[in-house]
């Protein structure tokens, strides 16, 4: 049996043209396992589907995050209630966002977003759930973001070192910012907690259309003994069940040719 499984994320292929419980339902026929970023009115449908709800944002926001002080008292009581929910829901993980740069240096951003950090870990800690900053580019969808390379979130992870604390590494995102995508996996694989993908350029399906060499890079994570979720998180032309069909055989076929390590 894989330990890796297959999840995608609600927000690229809901207001789609089909109704939430049909996709949902969809999803769960092909053989998901897990849903990202769904809203909280639509987790007991997840769930009644047999869906985990995999990682859902676990403050606000992307641009007004962790590297802002006068962000911290909010972003804070917003994740330890939100640790709470997750426990209470199961939720393995919550979602975080450095912020946009501002003024701040990278080493002051790293400073603040560690300090707030440091403070809720323990929370997530007794809990048993995740904290993963998600690695975003600067570049063509969120032009100011600070963790936009995988250096400074290694080293943010180093900073606050918690085993609460990991990375959201989104391949779409660090293929735009840096490439290098499978000697990263490689040797940051221990800082990574989930994996998003999508086509580039263009965000598109993750097929052999585009750059990415996606059975490549799923051997890379199989390679590392990771047993999460790997969530598509591409935007679908088209029927969107017909996209996430497409993408779930391609990954599955790969989980089903190597073992794990």
């Amino acid at each position: 049996m894989n330990r890796v499984s297959q999840s995608f994320s609600w927000w690229c292929f809901a207001n789609r043209g089909v109704e939430p419980d049909a996709l949902l339902a969809g999803a769960a026929k092909i053989g998901y396992k897990g849903v990202d970023l769904i809203g909280e009115a639509l987790w007991p449908n997840a769930q009644r589907h047999g869906l985990a709800i995999t990682a859902v944002e676990g403050h606000a926001s992307i641009s007004e995050g962790l590297n802002r002080s006068e962000n911290a008292a909010r972003i804070e009581k917003e994740l330890l209630a939100n640790i709470a929910k997750a426990r209470q829901w199961k939720i393995p993980m919550l979602i975080c966002f450095s912020g946009d740069r501002h003024t701040a240096s990278d080493e002051a951003g790293l400073d603040q977003c560690a300090q707030t950090l440091r403070r809720v870990t323990p929370a997530a800690v007794e809990s048993g759930v995740i904290l993963a900053v998600e690695l975003l580019n600067s570049k063509v969808d969120h032009s100011k973001y600070q963790c936009d390379h995988t250096a400074w979130g290694v080293e943010l992870c180093r900073r606050v070192d918690s085993p609460a604390l990991k990375l959201l590494y989104d391949i779409y995102h660090m293929q735009i910012m840096e490439g290098d995508i499978i000697r990263t996996i490689q040797s940051q694989n221990e800082f990574f907690a989930h994996y998003h993908t999508a086509g580039n350029p263009g965000r598109g399906q993750p097929d052999d259309a585009q750059e990415l060499n996606y059975p490549a890079i799923y051997r890379a994570i199989v390679k590392t003994g990771y047993n999460g979720f790997i969530s598509h998180e591409f935007l679908p032309k088209g029927d969107p069940l017909d996209a996430l069909q497409k993408a779930f055989r391609a990954c599955d076929a790969v989980l089903k040719e190597a073992p794990p390590a």
